[in-house]
């Protein structure tokens, strides 16, 4: 496969020569690099690439050029390169346009000139932003092929695998011409699908998350039977209490029962955390979070599920389905929310099969050119609409209020109305759906009109509330009327600890009723449902557990 390029293009020769010289010394190796010093010539070049198929991976431009800005040049080219990355070098009296570039073009950085010495300023930001293509780059796919109907529930739950467990994957329908590797595997019998074809041949017939899990490599086993701490849940707060607790030298263990990232996992673009102004992928976050922890020792259980929850004198002990046992001082709960369920006629029996909770980024390139409906009025929903306003026809939003501005960001909002084929359908929502093997109608109740519209429909995307994973915490810990477990003061009732309570202190901040056992993110009693929230509460829930671990 031929190597990817590195475009720069700068119209001032002696900046052109040296981003050139950086760019070959850090990456030439790996990239071609070619540096152009005309606009009108780079976009030249760039269509005799893409003809010929040729991939770019990261465009390097300056702003302030005579007869186009690098921002015009981005937006020309971005059709015909659209997972290219793109930097603009700029003036510090350009600033204020680079940042008006990241809305115009998505731009993913800029760079104020000089940036010597390249090893600081320059060559870190380009190679995240490298290793950001490469993760996504579909171009020299070497991955796994999913062999199933669009419309079967199975299919898409090995899907929502593949993509939760960031594993490169691409899907075809069964009969579509593939790779040879695929067909001669799929032809070696008659094969119960959906299956998963393997680049080493091997094909898994409707395979569970464990057969898939041992096939792929993934840890679902401990290494060994006692930890400083466990961590139930692989979010962004999981992610952060782990990589706190690692970095201060406690072993710890995060336990995730599908994959890392959770719900923010799936989101399709997070724009309003700090650090990134151009916004990042839930996927992303969560592989940079993943990496992160483990370079610094936390070890990775996933898929694997904790059941149970018991306090034994001064361990804690989880249990996990597989019946092994982890004991630890100290337990942290991150286990998030998962979408609430629409308790209508039809949904249960479509769901799968153009009924979704979530899934965004999972089933979008399957709705090109289609009519998608989404529910929800906040965030997730909004980020999804815009998601999938690149890919279908149109895009209706349901929303039960009477405008997104009741439960969505001012930013996303905005967003939205500038779109046009995105449409918002206020005081609306779904009265039922049907179909026979896949979705057809929808059935909408505008309580506006005081009534019932019968839309078509192949796409329903569920964006509403939040249920906590909490189940497995029956009678072991304090929950509120929801589910949400109670920390904290809220233990304290009528100046009274919570029953079995045995320190004689009060809970800490983020402490549930056991003590030594804490809970984190959108799992807890009253949390803010941001994410950056949830990485703020993993991180500082490192200095109750030194509290409890020094004075047990």
């Amino acid at each position: 496969m031929a190597k990817p390029y590195i475009l720069a293009l700068d119209d001032d020769q002696s900046v052109l020569r040296a981003v050139e010289r950086d760019l070959k010394s850090q990456f030439g190796n790996d990239y071609r690099v070619v540096a152009v010093d005309s606009a009108e010539k780079a976009i030249e070049l760039v269509r005799q690439l893409t003809a010929r198929g040729d991939r770019i991976a990261l465009f390097v431009v300056d702003q302030r050029m005579p007869t186009m800005s690098g921002t015009e040049f981005l937006r020309q080219v971005l059709p015909l390169q659209p997972d290219a990355r793109r930097v603009l070098l700029t003036a510090y009296a350009d600033s204020s346009a680079a940042i008006d570039a990241i809305n115009k073009v998505r731009l993913n950085h800029y760079l104020m000139k000089p940036w010597e010495p390249p090893e600081h300023n320059l060559f870190p930001v380009l190679v995240d932003l490298l290793e950001d293509w490469n993760a996504g780059n579909t171009a020299t796919f070497e991955g796994a092929y999913i062999v199933g109907g669009r419309w079967s529930p199975e299919t898409h739950q090995l899907k929502d695998f593949f993509a939760k467990s960031q594993i490169p994957y691409r899907w075809i329908e069964p009969g579509a011409v593939v790779d040879p590797r695929v067909e001669a595997a799929m032809g070696i019998a008659t094969r119960a699908l959906p299956a998963v074809v393997f680049p080493d041949g091997v094909v898994l017939e409707r395979p569970d998350p464990i057969s898939l899990a041992v096939k792929l490599g993934l840890s679902m086993a401990p290494s060994r039977e006692f930890y400083d701490v466990i961590v139930v849940g692989a979010g962004p707060a999981g992610l952060a209490c782990a990589l706190y607790c690692s970095t201060e030298g406690l072993r710890t263990v995060l336990v995730e029962r599908e994959a890392p990232g959770g719900q923010a996992g799936l989101s399709s673009r997070i724009e309003n955390y700090l650090g990134f102004p151009s916004g990042l992928s839930g996927a992303d976050l969560a592989r940079r979070g993943v990496a992160q922890v483990k370079r610094f020792g936390t070890e990775l259980l996933a898929p694997a599920q904790a059941v149970k929850l018991t306090a034994d004198s001064e361990y804690r002990i989880v249990t996990l389905a597989n019946g092994k046992e982890l004991a630890a001082h100290s337990v942290v709960i991150a286990s998030g929310v998962q979408w609430r369920r629409l308790e209508i006629p039809g949904m249960d029996e479509l769901t799968g099969a153009g009924v979704y909770y979530g899934a965004a980024s999972t089933e979008a390139l399957s709705c090109q050119d289609e009519d998608v409906f989404v529910v929800g009025g906040a965030n997730s929903a909004g980020q999804a609409a815009i998601h999938f306003s690149g890919f279908a026809s149109s895009v209706t939003m349901l929303v039960r209020a009477d405008s997104l501005s009741k439960s969505m960001s001012h930013y996303l909002v905005e967003r939205i109305k500038e779109i046009p084929n995105i449409h918002v359908m206020p005081n609306s929502e779904v009265a039922r759906v049907h179909g026979e093997d896949r979705l057809s109608k929808v059935f909408i109740q505008r309580h506006d009109l005081g009534q019932i519209e019968e839309h078509d429909a192949r796409s329903l995307f569920v964006f509403i509330g939040a249920e906590p994973h909490t189940q497995w915490l029956d009678g072991a810990i304090v929950r509120d009327s929801k589910g949400f477990l109670v920390t904290g003061s809220n233990l304290i009732k009528n100046g009274k600890r919570p029953p079995g309570w045995k320190p004689q202190r009060d809970p800490y901040l983020l402490e549930t009723s056991i003590p030594g056992v804490f809970a984190v993110g959108d799992v807890r009693d009253g949390a803010v449902r941001r994410v950056a929230n949830s990485v703020g509460e993993g991180s500082i829930v490192l200095y109750f557990i030194r509290q409890y671990l020094a004075n047990r």
